[in-house]
């Protein structure tokens, strides 16, 4: 698959369009499946950190200045070249995050498509001419790439969340420092690798993976070169790197955390709903920002959408990712495990009731077992925290405003779910709902071609869409009178 792999899996870091070592021990990628031995990567020290934002900041003007519509040719490139290599880079996700063969396959595709979506949008950054209402002059409102960026992206989708920040910064005219996770960095080198060989010049993207990443993130977001920090992943996390974004007046794209409600209406299509409802929860395990994570359904039909999601959330088979059939591979490690046990006991000590799973399942790898909760007490954790695993807590309501308020009782904004068949109570409740995106009858939401982001303590900005673009962009104003 690269030509720049030492032994199968083994990466360097990725510096102005070099692979470099470093002296420091290297980081070891393991499969969460078995614990198996998958890769290793360069450790980044600070040092290493600076020299690629130097190699971004030295490569900036060059790539700047050139036309929208080679840049556009060149994510084409990174687009098409992604999908050439699907099945490999699948199975490298899966080895290195253990989710199923079948969702690694479709993030591979879900990745690629931001490459081509901002190969499009590339060629279509807009400006504007106006005359001042006084008529005295002309103004003329341009936009230009914002800089260096600093691309933070978290484990659990190693690849569209890595393409979904670089495509719009590319197609912007920015360059990059991306820093992945380290329990799945082999796939941003894998992605990194190919748009070298797409023909990104060296030094617009550079990719850098610190085991002791806060000293180094600190480090860059207080450099001077550095003008954007984009980032996805916890809110508490997200709120320290706001405030160090501040020393530095940083421009701030902030994906941060969700606890999305699924609301079922006695009039819905229960059949549907329980199929949006497997898609919602349990993509890539449960291990999305997106995932449906409190269930509230009306008390007429809760019995029956209990039973029906139960009798579906059992059936799933479980296992190493990689292995035919499986559709629910391991959570990330022993510490993701531990989290949701503790979450799921704190809820049955509440007064829940579990109708299945409810429990780690033995042997090797970190899994959990599908598990629906009924009778979930509103006091319980875990429908105030992100569950982040394969749980279903389910709650009923009486009546449609009790379901908003319910739903919108959080702090976080990121998505809402909802199924009715009535079409003015869905978009009555879909503006209702205090949340940056909505599935209405339909359990995926997420599009490259759609605004991805969320209110409150979910984030700031927006990814995908035309709107990614002037994310990593500037406005500027021109006066002039001819």
């Amino acid at each position: 698959m690269n030509k720049h792999l030492t032994n199968r899996f083994e990466y360097n870091l990725f510096i102005g369009g070099e692979w470099l070592a470093s002296s420091q021990p290297r980081i070891d990628v393991i499969n969460p499946a078995d614990g198996s031995f998958v890769g290793s990567v360069a450790n980044a020290g600070t040092g290493e950190a600076l020299a690629a934002v130097r190699a971004a900041h030295d490569a900036g003007p060059a790539w700047a200045a050139t036309s929208p519509r080679e840049r556009s040719v060149i994510l084409q490139r990174c687009f098409e070249l992604m999908q050439a290599e699907a099945e490999d880079l699948a199975r490298l996700i899966t080895m290195e995050n253990g989710k199923s063969l079948t969702d690694a396959r479709g993030e591979v595709a879900y990745a690629a498509e931001f490459f081509r979506w901002f190969a499009e949008e590339a060629v279509r950054i807009r400006g504007e001419m106006n005359v001042a209402p006084s008529g005295a002059n002309r103004m003329i409102i341009h936009h230009q790439p914002v800089g260096v960026a600093l691309l933070i992206t978290p484990w659990n989708f190693p690849a569209a969340m890595a393409t979904r920040k670089m495509g719009p910064a590319l197609a912007a005219g920015c360059t990059v420092v991306l820093k992945p996770a380290t329990e799945t960095p082999l796939t941003a080198y894998a992605v990194a690798d190919i748009m070298d060989r797409a023909g990104v010049p060296k030094g617009v993207v550079n990719v850098i993976t610190p085991n002791k990443p806060s000293g180094v993130i600190s480090t860059l977001m207080n450099h001077p070169k550095v003008r954007k920090v984009s980032f996805t992943g916890s809110t508490p996390v997200g709120r320290i790197l706001l405030s160090q974004a501040a020393q530095n007046v940083l421009k701030c794209s902030m994906e941060l955390g969700g606890n999305a409600p699924f609301l079922v209406f006695d009039d819905a299509d229960l059949e549907a709903a329980v199929d949006g409802a497997m898609i919602a929860k349990m993509r890539n395990g449960g291990e999305a920002c997106t995932a449906a994570n409190r269930f509230l359904v009306q008390d007429s039909v809760a019995e029956k959408f209990t039973e029906m999601l139960a009798e579906r959330m059992a059936s799933i088979k479980i296992g190493n990712g990689l292995e035919d059939g499986v559709q629910c591979g391991p959570m990330i490690n022993a510490a993701a495990i531990k989290d949701i046990q503790e979450l799921v006991d704190d809820a049955v000590g509440e007064g829940a009731r579990v109708v299945t799973g409810g429990k780690a399942m033995d042997g090797d790898g970190h899994f959990f077992a599908p598990t629906v909760l009924a009778d979930v007490p509103k006091s319980s954790r875990m429908l105030i925290e992100e569950i982040f695993g394969p749980v279903a807590p389910i709650v009923t309501f009486k009546t449609e405003d009790k379901a908003i308020e319910m739903a919108n009782d959080t702090e976080y904004g990121l998505v809402s779910y909802l199924y009715t068949t009535d079409l003015a109570r869905g978009l009555r409740v879909s503006e209702a709902l205090d949340a940056g995106m909505i599935a209405l009858n339909r359990g995926l939401v997420s599009d490259p071609a759609a605004p991805f982001g969320g209110t409150k303590q979910s984030g700031l900005g927006r990814e995908g869409s035309h709107c990614g673009i002037h994310e990593f962009m500037e406005v500027k104003y021109i006066a002039t009178d001819w």
